[in-house]
């Protein structure tokens, strides 16, 4: 398999124990240093961490928005049992409109349970969470085409409904992310622009990738960055506890040459968009690996 595109990179920057001057910080450097797109998390706590804060995403993302111009934002991945259909719709929207049509639609059906409960929304079984998410996609496209429309499904019902404004994009691009083949799969299939492939599943890319369908690929890494060669040894360590191969996978650490390489062979597998979490998140990392990975990685032939 090889690449449709050139490989371009984003960056996930989790919004826990931080505050919005400091996301805004990573943001405008993230731009700065010619990463394509930005990512935070979509939760009211930080699973697995003790109470914190915790920011909102969707008003974190419209305080980034105006302190940005070029660099695209989103989810990895808004958590669907959060919001109707129609109400994300209509946030999405007003939010490309914002951005002046810089948002990629992350979405996930919620695998925290737990989160799901402690504040008070219906689990049910995860085939269900699959279905509704299923039938939130299919408002989405309803709502973003502008014209009035009804819709019954199993989980949502609407009548003489329409989303006015439209996005900017007309289309605003759907990522999904996940690894499952009986649930997650299906719906990339059906639905999405883009199959995220988290960490956890990047053992399964081969055997997951071809149930797409004409789904584009991106994928999550976790990146312990070694801009000198005398702290491998501490980036080895810092990056292995703080992003656990359980969640990330495989965590990549490398000086500049390494990673090059490695990034080389993900886009030969067919990935073309990188979403990438540094073991230490700063302004100067992320200008360390936009002069000394990402730059010659694009002059690299293809």
């Amino acid at each position: 398999m090889s690449a449709a595109g050139p490989l371009t990179f984003g960056v996930y920057v989790p919004q826990f124990k931080t505050d919005v001057s400091s996301m805004v910080t990573l943001a405008t450097s993230a731009e700065e240093a010619s990463f394509g797109s930005f990512w935070v998390m979509d939760h009211l706590l930080t699973p697995g961490a003790p109470p914190c804060d915790t920011l909102e995403s969707w008003t974190l993302l419209t305080a980034i928005t105006c302190a940005t111009d070029r660099i695209r934002l989103g989810h990895l991945v808004g958590c669907a049992p959060f919001r109707h259909p129609a109400l994300l719709a209509k946030m999405a929207a007003t939010f490309d409109q914002v951005s002046r049509g810089r948002l990629e639609l992350g979405l996930g059906w919620g695998s925290v349970e737990s989160e799901l409960t402690a504040y008070g929304f219906d689990t049910g079984s995860r085939r269900q969470r699959s279905q509704a998410l299923g039938e939130t996609l299919e408002i989405l496209d309803l709502m973003f085409a502008g014209t009035p429309f009804d819709y019954a499904g199993e989980h949502f019902t609407l009548q003489g409904a329409y989303g006015l404004p439209r996005p900017v994009q007309g289309r605003i691009p759907i990522h999904i992310g996940g690894g499952g083949p009986q649930l997650t799969m299906p719906l990339v299939r059906r639905h999405a622009d883009w199959w995220n492939c988290v960490g956890s599943a990047r053992e399964r890319f081969d055997q997951l990738a071809p149930l797409r369908g004409r789904a584009r690929i991106s994928a999550q890494y976790a990146v312990g960055a070694i801009t000198d060669e005398s702290d491998r040894e501490r980036v080895n360590a810092s990056a292995t506890r703080r992003l656990p191969s359980a969640a990330w996978g495989e965590v990549l650490i490398g000086n500049a040459d390494e990673l090059i390489a490695r990034f080389t062979q993900e886009r030969e597998r067919g990935v073309e968009l990188a979403i990438l979490r540094f073991h230490d998140t700063t302004p100067e990392m992320l200008a360390w690996f936009g002069s000394h990975v990402a730059g010659p990685l694009r002059a690299l032939p293809r």
